[in-house]
């Protein structure tokens, strides 16, 4: 009868089936989270106005992220952090996730008790306005989404004529002026 692996790496080529079965009974620590925490944790961070949240939130520090630009850097790019750091014996669930912005997330390392303000002050400089968030959606995802309106604006290949979307939701006008 062959027992099953055991999740520990040893160094020497030996075992026993003592150490085989007293190390089978441990389970490490998952060190990342797993896709229902990652889907739990954006769920609570907060909503971006304006924005489908689906495609945006702000993290703990209260910057605007891009859920496509998860571990990238940018300042639309956010990490999913350990609240309380793995390394103190946080635990890779839902209720000790956080949304932060990748460079907040590398300031604060394996820091805990951060308070919002001191977040912010890792925080990248650059501040998005709503047109700019529109074309990095666009560019994105192919549309912009706009919920609460009942609409859904354009996509490039509409604007040029080149494509009428089945989408039965009729397509809204960008909240400028400019033309695009």
């Amino acid at each position: 009868m062959s027992s099953s692996p055991t999740r520990s790496h040893t160094s020497s080529g030996s075992s026993s089936s003592s150490s085989s079965s007293s190390s089978s009974n441990k389970e490490e620590r998952p060190r990342f989270f797993d896709p229902k925490a990652k889907g739990l944790c954006w769920a609570k961070a907060e909503v971006v106005p304006g924005r489908h949240p689906e495609r945006w939130r702000k993290d703990a520090a209260g910057n605007i992220v891009c859920k496509r630009f998860c571990n990238c850097q940018g300042c639309l790019c956010f990490e999913y952090d350990h609240i309380i750091p793995f390394s103190k014996g946080g635990e890779s669930n839902p209720e000790n996730c956080q949304i932060l912005q990748t460079r907040v997330n590398r300031f604060k390392s394996d820091r805990d008790k951060l308070d919002k303000s001191e977040l912010q002050g890792f925080s990248c400089d650059v501040k998005f306005t709503d047109k700019e968030l529109d074309i990095i959606e666009m560019a994105v995802y192919g549309d912009v989404i706009r919920p609460g309106n009942e609409c859904r604006c354009r996509t490039v290949a509409e604007m040029l004529g080149q494509y009428k979307s089945k989408n039965r939701m009729a397509p809204c006008k960008l909240p400028y002026k400019e033309a695009l």
